[in-house]
């Protein structure tokens, strides 16, 4: 290739005259950059990259989607892997790129205001994703120094200006001339605060450190524990799979090298790159979902009752329909139906792609207020799901950009709404059924706080032991993720990235007496 590097950082990175020491002239014999020394790039002009390598501009592209139209990496990503052709081995590493940029982000720009003869907020957005994707390569990732700088400048110089690529050529220089031990000490060298530090060390808020300090806390867990969860946070998730009961099969997954799950049954931990291959999951009868989500679907669907033959079923908040798939095979395979309910029109229209492989005769997608139904149809159901709107400081690992947009406030704001929601699940649930209040957060004001309150109001419901429910629809071994609830007889349930590779999800199982 002429001496380039390719792609992903092979070759020697030579290529140039950078280390000459004779006078530059140009074609006229005038002397280039006279009056005084100027640093040369080791690439000579004619060979330095001036095109962005597929993997490296979908990365950018899903760090631009992020920061101009508010958009979800999960949902971007995907969609720039197929349109720009990358095989297994691109999409990982754009995967790698573009998650790993989102995680450090909050690292990452300290280091690189120390490079930089600007406040980063006067920098072109556009340029900022730039250097930050040739920060991480930098120093996250195994691609050679030469070519992290090479690829990103080309990056910058196809996408952006010749001008922007001089900028990002100059800047990554200096960040590449220390380490990531070697920043981050220096970042932190005279701060005493150790919310703080981790806040630098670990690229979160400081709300959120101290958010899941308190959280650890406040689920009868050490807050020496702290570190772990930060460092499970910014780990490269594996994909989890489920094969719906009674539909698929992951026998597809397993031969392309996936790997049994180990918390229930039908799952699968895959890190084959694009699941969109995979013939079963594009058909719907094998899913993308969290070993957590997967365990609590199960759990509410395996709470004996009495008094029913015929069960109804229903998910408060189904969208995008990950858990109402599952539950909706579920309830196929037990005689019961289920009603997937789902405020916006574009989210209950995903939850009716993920129920497809389902009969439809089980299932039915209503578009509308959840709050309402308590009042629409009193006791009209058996089992109910409500998964909260919620910060979402749980799954922080899977969605990357979250904590960089969440604010403390959201928690006050979230509050009533939940309360609301699980005060209308309880109406709906018909006495002697279960209602599951269910988070991705592990924060107490949305979790313990949101159940004692419900509990103060309403003499009619009582706490199950959930976390004996919940073991006994996970594979064996005990899980151990329960805890007594003061004033009850019963227990509530909080998951954790750092203890069982999930996300870190909070379940609650009451009955409705």
């Amino acid at each position: 290739m002429n001496g380039q590097d390719t792609p992903h950082g092979r070759g020697d990175g030579r290529g140039g005259r950078g280390g000459q020491s004779h006078r530059r002239r140009n074609e006229a014999g005038r002397e280039r950059n006279r009056g005084g020394v100027r640093q040369y790039s080791q690439t000579a002009p004619s060979q330095r990259t001036r095109a962005a390598d597929p993997a490296r501009l979908a990365a950018f592209e899903v760090l631009r989607a992020v920061e101009r139209d508010d958009a979800y990496a999960n949902l971007v990503l995907p969609a720039r892997i197929r349109q720009h052709r990358l095989d297994r081995r691109d999409a990982g590493f754009a995967t790698e790129l573009a998650y790993g940029a989102l995680r450090g982000q909050g690292t990452y720009d300290a280091i690189l205001a120390r490079c930089v003869d600007r406040p980063l907020e006067r920098l072109d957005p556009a340029i900022l994703d730039a250097l930050r994707l040739g920060a991480h390569q930098l120093l996250a990732m195994r691609v050679p120094a030469h070519a992290a700088l090479d690829q990103t400048v080309g990056l910058a110089r196809a996408v952006i200006g010749a001008g922007p690529g001089s900028l990002v050529n100059a800047v990554l220089r200096r960040v590449s001339a220390k380490d990531l031990a070697t920043w981050t000490a220096e970042l932190t060298e005279t701060e005493t605060d150790p919310v703080k530090r981790a806040a630098l060390v670990h690229s979160h808020p400081e709300w959120i450190v101290r958010a899941l300090r308190q959280s650890l806390v406040g689920h009868g867990r050490s807050v020496d524990e702290l570190e772990a969860l930060l460092e499970a946070d910014n780990a490269a998730p594996v994909v989890n799979l489920v094969a719906l009961p009674g539909l698929g099969s992951l026998d597809e997954a397993i031969d392309a090298g996936a790997e049994p799950g180990e918390l229930v049954e039908d799952s699968a931990l895959y890190a084959g790159g694009d699941v969109g291959r995979l013939a079963s999951v594009r058909a719907g009868t094998v899913r993308v979902q969290d070993a957590g989500s997967q365990l609590i679907a199960r759990a509410v669907a395996a709470v004996p009752l009495d008094g029913s033959t015929a069960e109804r079923w229903l998910d408060l908040c189904a969208g995008p329909g990950g858990k109402a798939a599952l539950l909706g095979a579920l309830a196929a395979r037990s005689g019961a139906t289920l009603l997937a309910n789902e405020p916006a029109g574009h989210r209950a229209e995903l939850v009716r792609k993920a129920l497809a492989a389902v009969d439809p005769a089980v299932w039915e997608v209503r578009t509308g207020d959840g709050r309402e139904l308590g009042r629409l149809e009193p006791a009209g159901f058996d089992r109910v799901l409500v998964d909260v709107p919620c910060t979402g400081l749980g799954a922080l690992r899977r969605r990357p950009e979250a904590r960089w947009r969440r604010q403390p406030s959201d928690l006050a704001q979230l509050g009533p709404l939940q309360r609301e929601l699980l005060d209308s699940a309880a109406e709906a649930t018909r006495p002697g059924g279960i209602v599951a209040y269910v988070t991705c957060s592990p924060h107490p004001a949305e979790t313990t706080a949101v159940v004692a309150d419900l509990l103060r109001r309403r003499r009619d419901l009582e706490l199950l032991d959930s976390a004996a429910i919940l073991d006994a629809a996970s594979l064996p071994g005990r899980l151990q993720a329960g805890q007594a609830e003061p004033g009850t007889d019963g227990t509530t349930v909080q998951l954790w990235p750092h203890l069982h590779g999930t996300d870190a999800m909070f379940m609650a199982l009451l009955r409705r007496k």
